[in-house]
């Protein structure tokens, strides 16, 4: 009986092992036709920095990429390299950098898309991004001092980055988490990248800079030439006008500019379009609306003739629904939108045709730069159009590469032309892979929001070089007192100001405030914008902030009550930009001379010398000198 049931089982179990063996079979050839694979292991990998500790690599699937990571020390960092290949050209696989150590002093984190909050949240609640067209990958975590306690950075300016950086709630830790690949890229067969960490104690704008250089220098990246004009005042139509704009009321406005100190108008959105309910369903042919601007050359002439450089603004991906265009581009855009879609870059048709646009401007208009808006529009969101039409087409696969060619040809092609060509682009397109292809950064959008202009302008000037910084576009109420109009003015005068008030309706107070700030600006112009810049206090919005050039120091104080500190012999402005008429100095030594103006420029005091702590009656928006 015992024998029998053995016999039995065996029988049972033959039976199931074929019907498993032909199991496999049928799944195999399924696998084979649908051309489905099976994952690899994950990989992790660690290596140990003096500065943050173990640094761990991981990839979830790698998919027959191999990596190599290996690290070096250099004169106030480390960094680490990662090298990726392949043997086909093969989408790159995500895999992401991570690191912690003890919170110890760090008390904010500052990144260039905060504009000046720099909270240390949880690292799960905050994500950061960058790529070409959009932030940088440069991450500072800072004390209560203004000095740096760990700056990290990636010499990634083109592709896109997704990092988390803040505290780690279990263990009294902060962590940096830097992914790559999350979005879709094309294939390659060799991708390198480094990262490079910086726990130096100095003021944390140098390492900021430091880092920023850093990327540029390991990525080849050469900023475009800045001509002297890329740092004169301007007038810009877009918060007055908005599409309402017309050639006889801008030439009137141009005319008051230029007797201001103004020296180059940009003409805004509107003179493309009859249409103002201020979308871009009209954008994309680019003809001048004749009922606004009914000779396009003569008017640029017009102005000319008053002394000022004329630039004119596009939208460059966008091609509106409306256009006669957009039937033209159909299958050639990353989106599919109701209003206006975002042409793909990766077409050479696509880059042909916004070349010849600009080209053609430059030449028929006579025009002397070009403002050039929404390019951080050029990304992917969701599946990438161009995967499912086997990029039929496209004589380049990757997006961010893409974009890089056709700024590069845009800039290229126009100062060949023009070689003084302005070319302005607005924050968060702000990175080092930017400043190639353009000479003006301005400040984003933040209306009538003073503190707001001044936190982008700071953050803009660490990360910018050479690069002229541009302010949002000034405005303000015509009832304010000169010196409450003046606050615009002050927490913009570390930037190069564009103003957009009509000029024509500005009570003469205003005007005159404005006049005198406009020369206080240029006399002083090479140390408010191109010397040794240092904004305090990122946490509290930058209260003070100070420019030193090898002659002078000018100092802006934006809250009541901060003590200022000054060391002689060099000339030292400070600029009461507070709601206060009092300033409190800390004199190292005795001065020879002091001096109060108001917003108007008018000497109002000559008070005592002294050494130590000293408080000064300052008019609101106006300044001590001590010399």
């Amino acid at each position: 009986m015992a024998i029998g049931r053995v016999l039995n089982l065996f029988e049972f179990n033959l039976r199931d092992a074929h019907r498993c063996v032909t199991f496999i079979k049928i799944f195999i050839c399924f696998c084979v036709i649908t051309d489905l694979s099976f994952p690899t292991a994950a990989m992790t990998e660690s290596i140990n920095l003096r500065s943050v500790g173990n640094v761990t690599l991981h990839c979830p699937v790698p998919d027959g990429w191999d990596f190599k990571i290996s690290c070096q020390c250099s004169e106030g960092f480390e960094s680490i390299k990662i090298e990726l290949s392949h043997d086909l050209p093969t989408p790159p696989p995500v895999f992401d950098i991570s690191f912690s150590r003890p919170v110890g002093d760090i008390r904010y984190i500052w990144h260039a898309n905060d504009d000046g909050r720099c909270a240390l949240l949880p690292s799960w609640l905050k994500k950061y991004h960058s790529d070409i067209a959009s932030g940088i990958p440069v991450y500072t975590f800072l004390d209560n001092n203004n000095t740096n306690r760990l700056t990290f950075a990636v010499s990634e300016p083109f592709r896109n980055i997704e990092a988390v950086a803040g505290a780690v709630e279990d263990d009294a830790h902060i962590e940096g988490k830097i992914s790559f690949f999350s979005t879709p890229e094309a294939p390659m067969t060799n991708y390198c990248t480094e990262i490079r960490f910086d726990c130096e104690n100095r003021f944390y704008g140098d390492a900021i800079s430091d880092a920023v250089k850093w990327i540029s220098d390991r990525c080849g990246i050469v900023p475009a030439r800045t001509p002297d004009s890329v740092f004169d005042p301007l007038y810009s139509t877009w918060y007055q006008f908005h599409q309402q704009v017309n050639a006889k009321e801008i030439e009137k406005e141009c005319a008051l500019a230029a007797e201001a100190g103004m020296k180059t108008i940009i003409l805004d959105d509107g003179w493309q379009t009859g249409d103002s309910n201020r979308g871009y369903a009209y954008c994309g042919d680019w003809e001048v609306c004749a009922e606004k601007i009914p000779d396009m050359a003569e008017h640029v002439r017009k102005v000319h003739a008053l002394g000022l450089k004329y630039m004119v603004w596009y939208s460059v991906p966008f091609v509106g629904i409306r256009s006669k265009n957009h039937e033209r581009f159909k299958n050639m855009y990353l989106t599919d939108r109701k209003d206006r879609n975002v042409l793909d870059p990766r077409f050479p048709e696509v880059r042909e045709f916004l070349c010849s646009i600009y080209e053609d401007a430059l030449r028929e208009w006579d025009i002397d730069g070009f403002k050039l808006d929404f390019i951080d529009e050029f990304k992917i969101q969701g599946k990438d159009p161009a995967i499912e039409q086997d990029y039929s087409g496209r004589d380049i696969k990757s997006l961010p590469e893409s974009v890089d060619t056709l700024l590069t040809q845009i800039r290229k092609r126009l100062e060949r032309i023009n070689p003084e060509i302005l070319i302005e682009f607005r924050q968060r397109y702000i990175g080092p892979a930017i400043r190639q292809y353009g000479n003006m950064l301005r400040a984003a959008d933040c209306p009538l929001d003073a503190r707001g202009n001044r936190q982008r302008i700071a953050s803009l000037r660490l990360t910018s070089g050479c690069t002229a910084v541009h302010s949002d576009m000034l405005e303000w109420d015509l009832d304010d007192t000169p010196e409450t109009a003046a606050h615009h003015i002050l927490s913009a005068i570390f930037g190069v100001i564009q103003y957009s008030m009509r000029l024509n309706t500005l009570p003469d107070s205003h005007l005159r405030m404005m006049k005198h700030w406009i020369e206080f600006s240029q006399k002083h112009r090479e140390t408010l914008l191109n010397s040794q810049f240092r904004p305090y206090f990122p946490q509290s919005g930058y209260p003070v902030i100070e420019a030193e050039s090898g002659k002078e120091r000018i100092i802006a104080v934006y809250e009541a009550r901060r003590i200022i500190p000054v060391s002689l012999p060099k000339n030292t402005y400070i600029l009461n930009a507070t709601d206060t008429e009092e300033i409190f100095v800390d004199l190292h030594s005795t001065p020879s001379k002091i001096r109060i103006y108001d917003t108007f420029g008018k000497q109002v005091s000559t008070p005592a010398t002294a050494q130590g702590l000293c408080r000064f009656h300052v008019p609101q928006s106006g300044y001590i000198k001590i010399f």
